[in-house]
């Protein structure tokens, strides 16, 4: 770390092999999209590159890099809104329309990637702020302590985020699942 908050290229670049499956799972738990997380997790390190120097080692770096893929995903997913929202007062903007109901997997899958595919549109769905806590907790197992420091909130906050976020994936989910059911 002392040495890559030095400029040194190689020691960056072994913090990067370290760190980079974890920062792609996060980004791609934000975006659900493998394109945009590619994007992200590159623009993640980029930035992190440019303010290691900056890097009081309050935390750890696993913490500092995971707050920088945070919040680089939560602005991606913004400005991604307003570009969504613009296009929808474009008259001349096609903005495909989602079907209900339609299947997330291919005719002939199995239930259970279908149950993937319908997991992860909820989980995509969930407001940013949850998804965050979600992809963290969930899908990366970080604790709620480290999932605080890297959000930047108390334990609580990403209890409660947490608890919403399950409450919010059984019902959206709760349809599927009583098909899959009877």
């Amino acid at each position: 770390m002392d040495e890559a908050r030095r400029g040194g290229r190689e020691a960056f670049a072994e913090l990067v092999r370290r760190h980079e499956r974890r920062v792609y799972g996060v980004c791609f738990r934000m975006a659900g999209d493998h394109a945009e997380a590619d994007d992200l997790a590159q623009e993640v390190f980029l930035t992190a590159w440019r303010a290691i120097g900056s890097f009081r080692r309050n935390s750890s770096f696993y913490t500092w890099i995971y707050r920088i893929a945070v919040n680089t995903s939560l602005t991606h997913l913004k400005k991604k809104r307003r570009e969504k929202a613009r296009a929808a007062f474009d008259e001349n903007a096609a903005v495909p329309v989602p079907v209900p109901g339609a299947p997330s997997s291919p005719e002939g899958s199995s239930a259970l990637n279908e149950l993937k595919g319908r997991v992860d549109e909820a989980v995509g769905s969930l407001p940013a702020h949850f998804r965050a806590s979600f992809a963290l907790v969930a899908g990366e197992g970080l604790s709620h302590r480290d999932a605080a420091r890297v959000l930047g909130c108390s334990e609580n906050c990403v209890a409660w985020r947490m608890h919403k976020a399950r409450k919010l994936l059984r019902a959206r989910l709760r349809p599927f699942l009583e098909e899959v059911g009877s």
